[in-house]
């Protein structure tokens, strides 16, 4: 058994794959692992001509006050900030690598070393990486930003009813909360659709939701979908580095505007939650297993989802006849087609479901009601960096 190591003195490095333990805690290792693992993910974006010259640097963790990461060329060092890594989800810090990354494809790749650092070659490599250029100095992370909402929401007239109507959603009364859940969800869906209709030019963002894992049930994938059918968002399965796991495992990641992306992650959240409550209570005494499980939140989606059903249904009886009734976003998958460029179709299959218990399920989702998805900032955006070490590294 390895003994215990002592806190890094404030950097940390992993060269060619090799970490050096004496200047690593077992948390900064991982870290170290997932950020080579990324680059070489990221490196398969560059095109072949320019992919070559871009080697592999080395990787370090340290105290930077004043940015969030550095590409240093002479070093050949890509830095994060140890307030980066220890605060923020993998998403934030994936964000940062791919900045960094940037910078050393337009340096090693395009041979820009006369421009300015943020010049053409910069923005020209921030594109074949799907990089934002951003990503430094007083970036803040686009979770945080989500979590902390947006001052000019407050005059929002779309924002200020939804507020409202999810305030309505708390009612102890559950005929008045589902029926304000309803008119809350054909407001955004309304407000959406117009946009659509007039084709308003839009900003899109992509976060995580949830966390990495190696295996993810069947369960996550029905709810994918529902965000994806009902709340103007796009999901990808991604490769994601797994941090207590130490391999690449998947992420859903989802794409749309901020608003859609902060009210889907809410209803990822809220939803996860609920089954999560659901399930303890209706396992008691009954000895089920965790394919059981799976059933049961299957049914709770698809009862949560025939909800949605006859919002939206409400939604097309009463709209007027030049609103769109698809809600696919044209704007949107554009924006999607470029940023993932090779994706490819799977499917995961289990064992067979017991009938009955995704039946409960499904009664037990009907009961759902989404309350304050606009505007609650807690649990739902905190997907903070979190590692167990195993015994071998205590």
């Amino acid at each position: 058994m390895r003994a215990r190591l002592k806190k890094s003195p404030g950097k940390a490095y992993l060269a060619a794959g090799q970490a050096d333990p004496a200047l690593q805690t077992a948390f900064e290792r991982q870290v170290l692992r997932g950020l080579a693992a990324e680059w070489e993910n990221a490196r398969w974006l560059v095109p072949a001509e320019f992919r070559e010259s871009v080697r592999r640097p080395l990787f370090g963790i340290r105290e930077m006050p004043n940015k969030l990461g550095s590409w240093n060329a002479a070093r050949r060092e890509i830095a994060l900030s140890q307030e980066l890594v220890s605060r923020y989800r993998w998403d934030d810090v994936k964000a940062v690598l791919l900045h960094e990354m940037a910078h050393q494809v337009a340096h090693e790749g395009l041979r820009a070393t006369a421009e300015t650092d943020h010049g053409a070659a910069f923005q020209r490599a921030c594109g074949w990486l799907r990089a934002d250029p951003a990503a430094a100095a007083n970036y803040r992370p686009l979770s945080e930003r989500l979590r902390q909402g947006d001052p000019l929401d407050a005059r929002d007239r779309i924002v200020v009813k939804v507020r409202k109507l999810m305030a309505l959603a708390e009612s102890s009364n559950a005929n008045e909360a589902t029926a304000a859940m309803r008119k809350a969800y054909e407001l955004i869906a309304r407000h959406n659709l117009e946009l659509i209709q007039k084709g308003a030019a839009q900003t899109y963002v992509s976060i995580f939701i949830g966390t990495p894992c190696l295996r993810h049930f069947r369960e996550a994938y029905h709810l994918a979908l529902l965000l994806q059918d009902f709340y103007f968002v796009q999901g990808v399965w991604i490769q994601a580095w797994v941090l207590d796991k130490g391999k690449m495992g998947r992420v859903l990641e989802i794409s749309g505007t901020r608003k859609n992306v902060q009210i889907a992650e809410y209803v990822h959240g809220a939803v996860s939650r609920y089954i999560d409550s659901a399930w303890t209570d209706y396992r008691r005494q009954k000895g089920l297993n965790r394919y059981r499980k799976t059933d049961f939140a299957v049914g709770i989606i698809e009862g949560f989802k025939s909800t949605l059903q006859t919002a939206a249904q409400c939604l097309r009886t009463n709209a007027s006849s030049d609103l769109p009734v698809a809600t696919n976003d044209p704007a949107l998958k554009g924006y999607v087609d470029r940023r993932y460029c090779r994706v490819r179709a799977f499917s995961r299959q289990g064992p067979g479901h017991d009938p009955r218990v995704f039946a409960d399920g499904t009664e037990t989702g009907k009961k759902l009601v989404i309350a304050k998805g606009i505007t609650q900032k807690g649990r739902a955006g905190d997907l903070r960096l979190e590692f167990k070490p195993t015994a071998e590294e205590n």
